[in-house]
């Protein structure tokens, strides 16, 4: 059996490439799937602290299941927004959002 620890350093290691990836990254799709590693990372903690604290109960990954539903909703949402973006400026690059105003 493979102890908690080392699913939580997983977890850990995808959350901090996610935030790394939003504070670095200069394009929307790149944000958007750093968002996405964040998200994904709460989702396996979700699955392990279910999994060892209460063995026999299902609430963890029915979380998980129910925030991988909104984390898609959200994906197509600002897949749409950014689609938009790009029809009327023709970049997604992050410093050229302040086109948008005009």
């Amino acid at each position: 059996m493979i102890h908690m620890e080392y699913y939580l350093v997983v977890s850990t290691v995808m959350m901090f490439a996610g935030i790394y990836g939003f504070f670095t990254r200069r394009n929307l799709l790149a944000i958007l799937i750093s968002v996405e590693l964040i998200l994904n990372s709460v989702d396996i903690n979700f699955a392990v602290f279910n999994r060892f604290l209460f063995p026999g109960q299902l609430e963890g990954f029915f979380f998980a299941l129910f925030a991988i539903g909104v984390s898609a909703a959200e994906t197509a949402v600002a897949i749409a927004i950014i689609i938009n973006i790009y029809r009327n400026i023709r970049n997604i690059q992050v410093k050229n959002m302040n086109e948008l105003n005009g």
